[in-house]
């Protein structure tokens, strides 16, 4: 057996043994609004394949507050190559209607067109977009970070540095509505989505959950 196995490594041809395939990197949090669960949101990295890496967000809310309802599933799918966006689909299901936002890159630009609730937008980018707002659910923005595409509206989000491990997002026409992203040893543990009526406060749920 160890003359087999020698000549085997001196040959080069012992066979591999395959490890366990690689495991998307899943972050599930709850959706509050007033202290009380209206809604879960999930935020999913799949595993690189090649040199593309595929993130996708889903939130499914449900908010009956006397005559305040809400209803919105919000599915976003991002699809990166070397670090570019190469495509971006967001599909909205909400009781105003179904909306839905494409950017697509086109070789030498992106293709922009949104139809959201109150939110009509098309646009050609020509600068590479290489970080969105599902980059900010798997780590705390690099240092200098400026701004995210935000992938719902089919622009940009501004961001700056709050408070230690705190990030504020604003849109231009938003004034006094800044997002606030808060991380815990590079991890997204709340997100306060600023709203009129009330704030959306997401939570990250331990892993059990």
């Amino acid at each position: 057996m160890r003359m087999v196995l020698s000549a085997l490594l001196l040959s080069g041809t012992l066979p591999m043994v395959a490890g366990p395939p690689p495991t998307a990197e899943v972050r599930r949090y709850a959706i509050e609004v007033a202290g009380v669960r209206v809604g879960t949101m999930t935020a999913t990295r799949q595993p690189p394949v090649g040199p593309e890496v595929t993130y996708s967000l889903v939130s499914d809310v449900r908010v009956n507050f006397l005559f305040y309802h809400l209803v919105i599933y919000y599915h976003v799918v991002n699809r990166f190559r070397n670090g570019q966006l190469l495509l971006s689909t967001v599909e909205a299901r909400t009781n105003q209607g179904n909306f839905s936002t494409r950017t697509e890159w086109k070789g030498d630009h992106y293709d922009i067109v949104a139809h959201q609730y109150k939110h009509d937008y098309q646009a050609t980018e020509t600068q590479p977009i290489r970080y969105a707002v599902t980059n900010l659910f798997f780590a705390e923005p690099p240092a200098g970070q400026a701004r995210a595409f935000a992938e719902y509206f089919g622009d940009y989000f501004a961001l700056r540095p709050g408070r230690p491990s705190r990030w504020l997002a604003s849109r231009a026409g938003r004034a006094g509505r800044e997002d606030e992203y808060q991380y815990a040893n590079g991890q997204l543990v709340t997100l306060i989505k600023k709203n009129p009526l009330k704030n959306f406060i997401i939570r990250l749920l331990p892993p059990e959950s």
